[in-house]
């Protein structure tokens, strides 16, 4: 496997991803944090270039260069009967829709933040914001895969590097939210029970897919 570092082949790669959409959408969204700043000091290798079959990212100084590539990684490429496939080796994360490298996620909309087409209303009460690293044991205790050290570590980073959007009450608590991933992928998206069947996870998703559409980043439901 071939490790790409110049700028202009990561560009190049990019694009070629860009162009099997939505199939290769969880390798572009790493490639796409590595070009925009690599807040998680991502890396990503391919089989062969500029020509290449293969696809893997993960952590920078992870990737071995034999056949075991560990956990938290990300595979795409074409299978033998020709067709496009991706692959997540390690946790089965569902997709909420593609996510930019930066905490652009301004709070205190209060709200009627759904317009036309977005579903019901909320409540004048509910603003919206963002999740902080006071929220990571709540986030940990509530994510399926969550409830170990392990996961919680995995949360905090997604917290920390990655854009995140949530429903909060006059209070400033989360009511329902979406969290991103090193994949520009959705990690974790929770509405808490009492406030369930009001719409908010479906508006929180159309705002987070719409603020990833405007840093370029791609969105499939």
């Amino acid at each position: 496997m071939l490790i790409l570092t110049c700028p202009a082949q990561l560009q190049r790669l990019e694009a070629t991803l860009r162009r099997s959409l939505p199939l290769a959408l969880p390798v572009l969204g790493a490639v796409m944090n590595i070009n925009r700043g690599n807040p998680a000091e991502f890396e990503v290798a391919v089989d062969s270039w500029p020509d290449f079959g293969a696809v893997l990212t993960r952590h920078s100084g992870k990737v071995a260069m034999g056949d075991h590539w560990g956990h938290d990684l990300e595979h795409w490429g074409y299978g033998a009967d020709g067709c496009c496939h991706w692959d997540v080796l390690g946790m089965d994360l569902g997709v909420l829709g593609g996510t930019g490298s930066s905490n652009g996620v301004n709070g205190g909309t209060r709200g009627r933040v759904l317009g036309r087409h977005w579903g019901p209303l909320l409540d004048p009460d509910v603003q919206v914001g963002s999740l902080s690293p006071a929220h990571v044991d709540l986030l940990n205790e509530t994510w399926p895969y969550g409830g170990n050290d392990r996961s919680r570590q995995y949360l905090a980073e997604a917290l920390r590097l990655f854009p995140n959007l949530c429903l909060q009450d006059k209070a400033g608590q989360p009511l329902s939210w979406a969290l991103t991933n090193h994949f520009g992928m959705g990690t974790h998206g929770y509405t808490l029970p009492s406030h369930r069947r009001r719409g908010y996870m479906q508006a929180v998703m159309i705002l987070a897919a719409r603020r990833a559409q405007a840093h370029g980043y791609p969105s499939f439901g």
